[in-house]
């Protein structure tokens, strides 16, 4: 059992103030730093924190899964471990963090579609593909950013790094993709707005991200510097509207990806570069608020500052004023120490100090959620999302008419579609090797690619993927997808090809779409995307 945490700042009834003479310099540095946090640390990790957050002032922690997710895992090599208390294990570990403190951290955590992006056993929501399929759904986005900044409240976390509003108009994106709203920017701007509208009302802090706009590339900045070789007016056409507009609106942080523009900067990469945090974000656009970094040990830019502190103190000298996921917060304050001026520092320290005062004095008192609140709200997202992608709808009215065969390509999930159909329509499930071998020609294929990013063909393996070619090569197939949109680029789709896209594998998608196959609910979706090989 975890006791609550008796923080003058966190608890009393009103706002907590620190005069700033309270601070030396060396002090104030420590309050950029944003180390990375694992909630599968061992205990002497995490008394190596407690110890470098007390000795170097930290100002902020980013809580990760384990030291072998994706943080730091970028090849894919390092088994990653369930844990099923890892939420009691959060809990714990803001806790403990926070009493070691000299003031109280601002604790962020990536929760683009809940804590469950990395945490396990907690509330999922829908991706934000998914929520851009909703043609009417603000009420539903907010509903969502809400819900979601309420769960981070109630664990102890006042920082949200999200959402992400990059325009994903490149399909073969291998690190956006499913994270953004879409490749249309009004469609991007609007519901990261309703998205931020939420999570503002229940009290928590936001960062929109990657600036200044990471949808137009095929490049994992994890693994490598992606560039961006566009024109001022072609990025403030596309890239920079969302951002824009956001900013004009009011947001409380602007994360900066690690991005190469040549035609802005051929130099150096966003992250370290003047002419696109002080220049443009700065003057340009004339957002005045806490600019953070992308995580540091990405090797878009780790692998260009091989000397430790030199990247920390290239990002702040740059304009910066958050370091997040720094791997070398001693080195890097000492660097930031000797070669900014006080004036420099100051300005960062007075805009992170903002931030504090700001979430900090918020007193909402947060109730526990109805027990079916999530279920309901996903439900009413799948109703809303569903969406037809029919090249030939005769063919559809032709296969549910007929004696058509139940064919599962789960991958291992739970297909409670094809089980709706089994049961209740009395249609006994296949798998695909049996539906290829069967001389009947009308199949209703429910698939379930294994991964939702598109690495090795969303993890899809060359045996089930030919024998889906096959199936939609020789057999009338009406295609129900639980997945990420994009993997229809790698069916091998026919113009008349016929696909139900249910976005995601939650039981209530699921649900719906078996209500969709029975006629009982019609797609409201629009697909927020543009497909390279499927036009239907």
């Amino acid at each position: 059992m975890v006791k609550k945490q008796q923080n003058p700042m966190i608890d009393s009834d009103i706002p907590y103030t620190l005069p700033e003479e309270t601070l030396d310099l060396r002090q104030k540095v420590g309050q950029f730093f944003m180390p990375a946090v694992f909630i599968n640390d061992t205990e002497e990790e995490v008394q190596q924190m407690e110890k470098l957050i007390k000795e170097c002032h930290v100002g902020s922690i980013c809580f990760f899964h384990s030291r072998a997710s994706a943080a730091t895992n970028f090849e894919g090599k390092k088994k990653i471990v369930h844990n099923e208390k890892s939420y009691d294990r959060l809990l714990e570990l803001i806790e403990r963090y926070q009493k070691v403190a000299s003031v109280p951290l601002l604790v962020a955590i990536d929760a683009e579609w809940g804590l469950a992006m990395r945490i396990e056993n907690t509330a999922q929501y829908p991706y934000a593909i998914t929520l851009g399929a909703l043609t009417n759904g603000d009420d539903h986005i907010q509903q969502v950013g809400k819900a979601i900044g309420d769960d981070c409240r109630r664990a102890g976390i006042q920082w949200n790094l999200a959402p992400v509003v990059d325009i994903n108009n490149n399909p073969e994106n291998p690190v956006i993709g499913y994270r953004s709203f879409g490749d249309d920017r009004e469609r991007v701007f609007g519901k990261a707005k309703a998205f931020l509208n939420g999570m503002t009302n229940s009290g928590t802090l936001n960062s929109i991200k990657h600036f200044p706009g990471h949808g137009d590339t095929t490049t994992d900045s994890h693994l490598g510097l992606p560039i961006i070789d566009k024109s001022m007016e072609e990025l403030m056409e596309n890239e920079l509207y969302p951002f824009k507009k956001l900013i004009e609106s009011g947001v409380d942080s602007v994360m900066v990806g690690h991005l190469l523009l040549p035609q802005l900067d051929a130099d150096n990469p966003s992250t370290t570069s003047a002419k696109i945090i002080s220049d443009l974000l700065r003057r340009k656009l004339g957002f005045n608020g806490v600019v953070i970094s992308d995580a540091l040990n990405m090797h878009a830019v780790s692998k260009k500052f091989p000397k430790k502190g030199n990247l920390e103190q290239a990002a702040f000298n740059a304009g910066m004023d958050v370091l997040c996921f720094s791997e070398h917060v001693k080195e890097g304050m000492d660097k930031i120490l000797t070669h900014s001026s006080k004036e420099r520092i100051q300005e960062s320290f007075e805009r992170v100090w903002a931030l504090k005062q700001k979430v900090f004095s918020i007193k909402k008192k947060l109730n526990q959620p109805e027990p079916n609140a999530l279920s309901k709200l996903n439900r009413e997202i799948a109703a809303q999302s569903i969406t037809e992608l029919y090249g030939d709808a005769s063919i559809v009215a032709k296969i549910k008419s007929s004696d058509f065969l139940n064919v599962s390509a789960s991958l291992g999930k739970t297909n409670s579609f094809s089980e709706q159909i089994s049961s209740q329509l009395g249609v006994e499930i296949m798998d695909l090797d049996a539906g290829l071998a069967s001389n009947n020609q009308n199949i209703v294929l429910s698939f379930f690619p294994p991964a939702i990013k598109p690495k090795n063909q969303f993890g899809i393996d060359k045996s089930t993927l030919g024998s889906i070619h096959r199936l939609i090569k020789d057999k009338n197939t009406l295609i129900y997808l639980f997945g990420n949109p994009y993997v229809l680029d790698i069916l091998q789709l026919k113009e008349s090809s016929n696909v139900v896209l249910a976005y995601q594998d939650f039981a209530e998608f699921q649900e719906v779409a078996f209500d969709h196959f029975s006629g009982k609910t019609k797609a409201k979706g629009k697909l927020p995307i543009q497909l390279k090989t499927f036009q239907p």
